[in-house]
């Protein structure tokens, strides 16, 4: 199994591409992990409808049918970080596809990825750009694996 983020455009902020850059290693010692960045043109003509259905077209490209999709959302399951081990540790026993999480962009996903989607979970009730989101997730799918490995990162 592998685990999959899809994300909608490039990091394109120096301190937010270091810190995914620093995250993308330290999970490179626990699982195969590919990043995949959707590029999408934002334009003001662009309606949101069209945003999404573009958006959606194109990550629909990277899914398998067999593919276990969760996408970030803020409607989704919110978890402590011993959950979320827990959970992680569930879906790599339980699934032998692969395990593919979708970051949206600004407006979120379209009707389509989110009934193909497998779960939908939330970092938070707050609300964090796109791009922030990216860190956030890739620091606490680290956390939640020093857990499972009984490694010291996390404090509790």
């Amino acid at each position: 199994m592998k685990v999959k983020l899809i994300q909608v455009n490039k990091t394109s902020s120096g301190w937010l591409t270091e810190g995914v850059a620093e995250y993308v290693k330290r999970l490179s010692n626990y699982i195969p992990l590919e990043i995949k960045d959707i590029e999408i043109q934002l334009s003001k003509a662009k309606t949101k409808d069209l945003q999404l259905q573009m958006e959606c077209d194109k990550i629909m490209q990277l899914i398998k049918p067999a593919d276990y999709v969760v996408l970030l959302d803020d409607k989704g399951k919110l978890f402590t970080s011993e959950e979320m081990a827990e959970w992680l540790n569930k879906k790599f026993s339980g699934i032998s596809s692969d395990l593919i999480f979708v970051i949206g962009g600004a407006y979120g996903f379209h009707e389509i990825l989110k009934k193909r989607a497998n779960e939908k979970i939330s970092l938070s009730k707050m609300t964090f750009t796109h791009q922030m989101v990216r860190l956030i997730f890739l620091e606490q799918l680290y956390r939640a694996l020093t857990i499972l490995k009984n490694e010291p990162y996390h404090h509790s």
